[in-house]
């Protein structure tokens, strides 16, 4: 993937109670695939967490344009994702990135 300048890319960092990472993390991945299948302006959404602390959660978001990304934040399942999971996170930082050189296989 050579980025291009009008994509959107994100990196969201989470924090999770951790008594709840198992159903949140089940909600994210319903969440993350539903988009990527059903979206074709959200072009990658990657969530990993921080080695050793699940509960750490940091997610890649690369969309299309801005109108893709703000067509995503009103799709009906990430408004479902955002309703179930709202108790379950403690913090969420958003941080804008500049892609530099960004290549999948």
């Amino acid at each position: 993937m050579n980025a291009r300048t009008e994509w959107i890319v994100r990196m969201a960092e989470l924090e999770i109670d951790p008594a709840r990472i198992e159903a949140y993390t089940a909600l994210l991945a319903e969440e993350v695939e539903t988009s990527v299948a059903k979206e074709p302006g959200v072009l990658m959404l990657h969530a990993v967490s921080v080695n050793g602390n699940p509960e750490r959660i940091r997610i890649l978001e690369v969309y299309a344009s801005q109108q893709d990304y703000e067509a995503h934040l009103q799709s009906p399942h990430f408004l479902k994702y955002k309703t179930l999971t709202g108790g379950m996170v403690k913090s969420l930082d958003l941080v804008e990135v500049d892609p530099i050189v960004m290549c999948a296989k």
